[in-house]
This record gives structure tokens, sequence and C-alpha cells, in this order.
């Protein structure tokens, strides 16, 4: 029988996002109208193949000819199609033929949204970057046929790092700088036009008993699209750091946050608000703003900069283990984070997807006949989801709701048996009731 949970959930909007596991498979989830708001597992696209496994994720979700990019263990670099799951390009990422795929994996993919639209082709252009910080970006010709897509520029590439492994890499909002970090690497941006480094951080001093924290980052943003200079990461030792790269190299801002490191940042459209997800499944968002200009008044007292950093709360329920990825949705004010087997738009509604899980985008470009407005104003009480592998294993409503009543006799006739097996194994709790019965007459005790 599938796995099941049943949750308060009010439904979702018409949202259509994109998951990707440890085992290579890439899983499309569904919300609609006609369905009341309950995603629901539509397709499944590949076969279980660990040597396959999901590393990282990017879409260009544009409305004409929208392209997916995936990088799996393999060193395969696969270009799909979002709507149908089609290849389209398939690319090696051979950057240094002497090193084994598995041993300089790649750790960060952007697929650019610059294209050049053509009558018979069009170009997309490809940025990665390995745990040994090998960077390479390429323009690839995609044409209707894969077998018939080629590179139309040889990749460029360099090294972000000296020593120590990259973790992650983010691409700003005009696409024109990076940032890349890791486990050894302090954080460093280069400018994507020139392929050259224009700022590196710098390590925070020790603290005031001598402590120096070795560096780790796990995961960085840009506060804001439209500005490359703000700068918030996350720490193995569970801190987040803001950097401005036009006032210091070293971070103007630094709180702990609870006691996981965190596994993953992500900026929201409005420039000044985080999102942050721990290593124990702990989602919260953060407002970064300020009423006077911190940038300008570093040497002010530590609690006077505190009182602007606020934490605007921790969302309700948490994902399934570590928290792997959050994306925002650029229209819809939904938020989707997946764990190691969940995904959870939070707060909406949570989707177990049995696999664990590396990615979740969403495909901004996808609506039905419903109406947003219909999900703020009506309310669906309790919903069971029940989810499978594949869209064809999805049960029908009358099959949900057999499924239903089976669980409910099951859990009502749980509790009876555990309670008969206690009495049986443990003699002592056979006195109990004797005793009370003496104090019964008997009619109350032929009762019992």
């Amino acid at each position: 029988m599938p796995r099941t949970t049943k949750v308060e959930c009010p439904g979702c909007p018409p949202i259509r996002a994109l998951t990707f596991d440890v085992l290579g498979l890439v899983k499309v989830v569904e919300a609609r109208s006609k369905q009341g708001g309950v995603p629901k597992v539509v397709e499944r696209w590949g076969d279980p193949d660990a040597s396959r496994c999901v590393l990282a994720a990017s879409i260009d979700d544009c409305k004409s000819d929208p392209l997916l990019a995936v990088a799996r263990k393999s060193g395969v670099v696969e270009v799909l199609s979002p709507l149908t799951g089609d290849l389209r390009v398939s690319i090696t990422n051979s950057c240094h033929p002497d090193l084994q795929p598995e041993d300089d994996t790649i750790v960060g993919l952007h697929i650019f949204k610059k294209q050049i639209l053509e009558s018979s082709f069009r170009s997309c252009t490809l940025l990665t970057c390995t745990t040994k910080g090998h960077a390479s970006m390429r323009s690839v010709e995609v044409l209707k046929s894969p077998h018939d897509s080629i590179s139309s520029d040889s990749p460029i590439t360099w090294n972000v790092c000296a020593a120590g492994n990259i973790l992650f890499s983010k691409v700003d909002g005009n696409e024109n700088y990076a940032i890349f970090g890791g486990k050894g690497v302090e954080l460093n941006v280069w400018d994507l036009d020139a392929c050259t480094k224009i700022w590196n951080a710098k390590s925070p001093a020790k603290n005031s008993l001598g402590i120096f924290t070795p560096t780790w980052f796990t995961s960085a943003t840009f506060l804001s699209n439209d500005d490359h200079r703000k700068i918030v990461a996350g720490t193995n030792n569970h801190q987040v750091r803001l950097y401005d790269i036009s006032s210091q190299r070293r971070p103007v801002m630094s709180m702990d946050f609870r006691e996981s490191p965190i596994k993953a940042v992500t900026e929201d459209l409005d420039g000044n608000t985080i999102y942050i997800g721990t290593g124990s499944g702990d989602l919260a968002a953060f407002d970064m703003r300020t009423g006077l200009n911190i940038y300008e008044t570093v040497s002010a007292p530590v609690e006077s900069l505190w009182a602007h950093w606020k934490l605007l709360g921790c969302f309700v329920g948490k994902c399934s283990g570590s928290i792997r990825s959050i994306a925002r949705h650029p229209e819809l004010p939904v938020l989707a984070s997946c764990g190691e087997y969940l995904v959870s738009c939070l707060v909406l509604v949570w989707v177990f997807l049995k696999q664990h899980l590396s990615n979740v985008v969403f495909d901004s470009n996808f609506n039905d006949e419903g109406a947003y407005s219909d999900y703020l104003t009506t309310s669906h009480g309790n919903v069971r989801t029940e989810l499978a592998s594949t869209a064809e294993d999805l049960p029908s409503n009358k099959a949900r709701d057999e499924d239903d009543t089976l669980d409910e006799d099951m859990e009502e006739s749980l509790p009876v048996k555990r309670k008969k097996a206690s009495k049986e194994h443990n003699p002592s709790k056979k006195l109990k009731p004797k005793k009370r019965s003496k104090k019964l007459d008997g009619k109350d005790f032929d009762a019992l």
C-alpha cells in the first residue's frame, strides 16, 4: 500500500515543481484547482541508478522552449525539456581528464537565461563547478535531436580555489557575477564576463577565548537579485553571515541559529528577506532590513547591530531530515523546501517522495483554470495525500476513501491490542482492577 500522510491542508495554488533525488529520478509534482489544490506526483522521468544521482539542477523557465539542466554523479550534464523530460543535450564535464568524475563531482550548476534565439536552433550557456574548484562555462546549440546538438564554443575554464573543497556556487540575478565557497574555501566573487576574481572574504577574528573557527561554508546567496554586493552565507557551525563586498572582507554581521549546520540559503523577491534551512529540518526567515546604514557604522557597538537583525520566525512543521534545497516561487507567495524524503510547500502541504531528495525547482509558467484567490478563501479541511512513484500508481478518490476507512479502523484497534498484550505479559497490573472492584456494588461489578 502506498505511503500516506494526513495533515491539515488548506490546499495549494496551481503550482508545478520538479524534484531530484540520489537515484537520478526526476519527479514532477503538480497541484491543480480541479483536485482541490492537493499536490500529486504526475510524472517520473528516468530509471533508478545510483551512478546517475542528481547533484545540482537549474531551470530556465522561459515561456518559449524552456530548458532544465541537471548535473549527475557520473560527470554528465544533461539539458532536458521541463515539460516532457526529453533529453536535448548531453555533455561530459571533462575539465581535467586525469580526475575521475567520482573524485571531482559537480557541485554547482547554472543555466543562463541569456539566450540567442534563431530560426533553427537556440543557444544555452552552462556554468559548472566541481569539488576541486574547476569552473567551466560553455555555450551549446540546442537542436531538435540530442544527437544533432553540438558545442558552439570551446569551454572557458578556470580555478576558483587553490585548496579545500567547493560545496556550492550561486549566480546573481543579472547573471554577471558568481559566488563560490566551501570547506576550507572562503567566499569569493567572480566576474563571469572577464573570469576574474573581484572579491575574497576574510576569516572572522578569534573570539574572546582565542579560538579560531575553521572556514566551512555550506551555502550562500545574493541578498537582492539587483545588487551583487550584499551576500548572505550559512556555515557548518550554524552561523548566518552578512557580507558587503563594497565595505569590507569580513562579515558585517553574524549570528548563530540553533545548533544544526545551515544547509540551504535562498533569497526572497523583496530583496530584504532570506530563508535558511538547517540539518535538523528547520526552516526560518530573516529580515535583513535595518533602521540605519550599518555598512557605514561598522564600528558601532555589537548590541546596536543585533537589534536590526530580525528573525521573522520559523515555519510550522519540519522536513524529513536535513533540508537540501529551498526554492522561492518567482510569482506566487509559495516556498518549497526538500528534505531527505519530503517536499514541503510551506506551510501548505507535505509530499512524501520515498527517495533521498537533493534539489527542487519551480516551473513558474505552469497554470490551470483555477485562480489563486480561490485558495485564499477556501479551506479544504483534512486532506489525505497519497503519493506513488509514478502517475499510473496514483490511487483514485474512491481508493483513497477506502484506504482512509481501513487506516482509521486499524488506528482504533491498535490501542486495544496493546492494552491486552500489556496485561497478559505483566500480571502485576491485574491487581488494580481487583482493588477497585471491592468498592463497587454487585451491579457495577457485573457491568464491568
